[in-house]
């Protein structure tokens, strides 16, 4: 080897060693960047409502404060109780999403299924008309009379056109036509190859799908507004929805009680209370998405390659 470093012959591993340095540096410093802003919001949820006022949001603040988190746990309860049905919403939504989309996804990438031209431009109807929020609207409180019920924050995002096609193309790419073929030819349904071989070799990008859906339904507020009055099946967004009115109520109002004032320690934190609730939000998500990463990039990467 040494001989052949005299000569003038370096290994390749050797070349690219320094451009992968380069590489890490720009890398780290593009993940700095990015890394600030979020910074910022945890150190503006704690920095008292006075400083920001003065000296604007700042990295290192002129006093802390807690009276930002305080205004929204003083919700507790109804925090807990929220968290309880965004949960169970991402949970059973993701659950129900992913188990519809792979059975559909796994049918119209089997060849010699009759139906799959049909059910494949059935799919793309919805990817290019919409009727409408108000039609939707209509249809779920008039027609099917689910006014009110947790079911309308999980239908209307379980099934997705473009999720269906990334199984699609994953099923179709990375699941070996051959290794259903046996399982066929050794007395397999289709029910038994799909849960017991097809399902199995999905979870990339069952993992990358479930991780978007996840973060859809953890972020959805709108249906919550449209279709949820009780608060027993008040999600987390809307909760955060209202109290960031409730501070503006309170901001624009002109004769605040005493008591009222007194409440929330003399001053409304707006801007300390709105970093707060996006710590409440994005908490969760920050936790959960290192352990699917690996997932996530692979699912995407096989299942968009090939169309």
């Amino acid at each position: 080897m040494n001989n052949k470093k005299k000569n003038g012959y370096v290994p390749p591993q050797e070349k690219a060693g320094f451009g992968q340095y380069i590489l890490t540096f720009f890398l780290f410093l593009y993940t700095l960047f990015c890394a600030l802003p979020i910074a910022l919001v945890f150190i503006s949820a704690f920095t008292d409502e006075k400083a920001i006022a003065a000296n604007g949001f700042s990295y290192f603040p002129a006093k802390w404060s807690t009276a930002g988190m305080n205004t929204v746990l003083r919700y507790g309860k109804q925090l807990a109780v929220s968290y309880g049905v965004t949960i169970f919403v991402t949970v059973g939504g993701t659950f129900l999403g992913l188990l519809v989309m792979s059975m559909f996804a796994y049918s119209i990438s089997r060849k010699g299924f009759r139906l799959r031209k049909f059910l494949s431009v059935y799919m793309l109807i919805p990817m290019l008309f919409n009727g409408g929020q108000l039609s939707c609207y209509v249809i779920y409180t008039s027609y099917y009379h689910m006014k009110d019920s947790i079911w309308l924050l999980i239908f209307p995002l379980c099934v997705t056109t473009m999720n269906v096609i990334i199984l699609r193309t994953y099923v179709a790419n990375s699941v070996p036509e051959e290794l259903m073929d046996a399982a066929k030819i050794d007395g397999a349904g289709e029910y038994r190859t799909f849960f017991q071989i097809t399902l199995p070799l999905m979870k990339p990008s069952l993992a990358a799908v479930g991780f978007m859906m996840a973060t859809g339904y953890w972020n959805d507020w709108q249906n919550a507004l449209l279709y949820i009055t009780s608060d027993s099946k008040k999600p987390l967004q809307l909760l955060l929805v209202n109290i960031q009115k409730s501070i503006e109520v309170l901001l624009n109002s002109r004769n605040i009680p005493a008591v009222a004032l007194a409440a929330i320690g003399g001053t409304v934190p707006q801007y300390s209370a709105t970093m707060a609730t996006v710590i409440v939000v994005i908490g969760p998500i920050m936790i959960i998405y290192p352990f699917f990463q690996k997932y996530f990039v692979k699912g995407l990467t096989v299942g968009s390659v090939k169309g």
